[in-house]
């Protein structure tokens, strides 16, 4: 079954960066499916960050628009999110996800994908 797999969080100062990786496995083609990255702080609705297609086509959430950039290595099978200027309100457990489809559309909707990763947590400290 498919098996996505986070690390490379932890405990930073505003300011500080930090980057996540998520390595996949389950499935036999990984470069044909999108990949995104969502957070969730205690007490909020998860929301997305970031997602990736398999063209290399990115989006982001508002929020986090020229401070975070996603990326993957299909090879490697491993998604990525390199986190700049890290703020306190950036904390948050961070989960990857897989899209449902082949043929999902390029978002940020947590419905658009269906596998999840266990997280990892993130914390800024002012």
């Amino acid at each position: 079954q498919v098996q996505l797999v986070e690390s490379g969080g932890g405990s930073v100062q505003s300011g500080g960066s930090l980057r996540l990786s998520c390595a996949a496995s389950g499935y036999t083609y990984y470069s044909p499916y999108s990949m995104g990255w969502f957070h969730q702080a205690p007490g909020k609705e998860r929301e997305g960050v970031a997602a990736i297609d398999s063209n290399g086509g990115t989006t982001y959430a508002e929020s986090v628009k020229g401070r975070f950039t996603i990326s993957r290595d299909n090879t490697k099978r491993t998604l990525y999110l390199q986190m700049n200027s890290l703020k306190p309100e950036d904390t948050a457990m961070y989960y990857c996800a897989r899209a449902r489809f082949t043929w999902s559309p390029l978002s940020i909707r947590s419905t658009d994908f269906g596998y999840w990763g266990q997280g990892t947590q993130v914390t800024v400290s002012s």
